[in-house]
């Protein structure tokens, strides 16, 4: 489903492997990373805010939406590899330096971009996500049942995939309804099911780096002390009360230049809330 308002092109970040990617407005340059189980859609309402001064870069992430989806060797869904296809993406859309946004997946796709290419990303956007080791440690007793998912999502090549597959509406559509806060559009919720259905693979094989290489790289980063050397702005449930952490703190020792906000609405705030979304990214674009 292209949405109107956007331009359209594919984009080739490594040899074989070409994304779809969304662009609309002018200006300095914003690239907006989705989360599951959706697509570049879901930033339409804050484009629609940002485009009237920015530049804004919607992909869709490799494994999802109609960008490609590779077999998975072990890196091939690894955040490091994922944020290398952002740079990509930017570089070739005639961007060197560019703010960077994610929601959920594509949040931690932003926060590994910004690790690796402190050079290439001016400001940082997370949207409702720990980072994956922080992710993990919080997961713990019956309230992370919430996060069944990762669990399922982690097993080796097979059981999942067969298992998601049977029931790919259900599965990815427990998510839609159970995390937001306000229903979808009947055709935007029919778009995210249509594109989660025929990416059964390569979102496990996703979900499974962050329980296998991903934790590798994060673990080495804080074990060599790296931060997010770019301004960081944090939008967020109030996890912590429910699962009983410190989320700010989490994200402090990651992002010395934080701004953490909890926000009221449900998961998917970019379309809940976009006012509040586009807000807080062009505030953290004034810092």
């Amino acid at each position: 489903m292209k949405h109107t308002a956007f331009d359209y092109q594919r984009v080739q970040v490594s040899e074989g492997i070409e994304l779809n990617v969304a662009t609309t407005g002018s200006g300095s340059p914003v690239v907006l990373l989705h989360g599951f189980p959706q697509t570049h859609l879901m930033w339409r309402h804050v484009a629609a805010d940002l485009a009237a001064d920015h530049t804004v870069i919607m992909p869709d992430l490799r494994g999802y939406g109609d960008s490609d989806k590779p077999a998975d060797t072990g890196l091939t869904y690894a955040k490091r590899t994922m944020g290398a296809d952002v740079v990509e993406v930017a570089r070739q859309l005639g961007h060197d330096r560019f703010a960077l946004a994610g929601h959920d997946r594509g949040a931690l796709v932003a926060f590994r971009t910004g690790l690796d290419h402190p050079g290439h990303v001016t400001h940082l956007a997370s949207l409702d996500v720990l980072p994956t080791l922080d992710m993990w440690d919080v997961m713990r007793g019956t309230s992370a049942a919430v996060g069944f998912h990762l669990f399922l999502m982690a097993q080796p090549p097979g059981l999942a995939e067969e298992m998601i597959g049977a029931t790919p509406d259900a599965f990815f559509g427990h998510f839609l309804d159970a995390w937001g806060g306000t229903p979808f559009p009947e055709d935007v919720r029919a778009e995210y099911l249509r594109a989660s259905r025929e990416a059964v693979t390569s979102i496990v094989a996703d979900y499974r780096a962050s329980a296998t290489i991903d934790v590798e790289h994060d673990a080495a980063d804080k074990a060599a002390g790296a931060q997010l050397a770019m301004p960081v702005t944090v939008l967020q449930q109030d996890w912590g009360a429910a699962l009983g952490f410190d989320a700010k703190a989490l994200w402090q020792a990651w992002a010395p230049d934080l701004d953490h906000r909890t926000v009221s609405c449900g998961h998917f705030m970019a379309e809940e809330a976009p006012e509040v979304v586009a807000g807080a990214i062009r505030d953290l674009l004034e810092r």
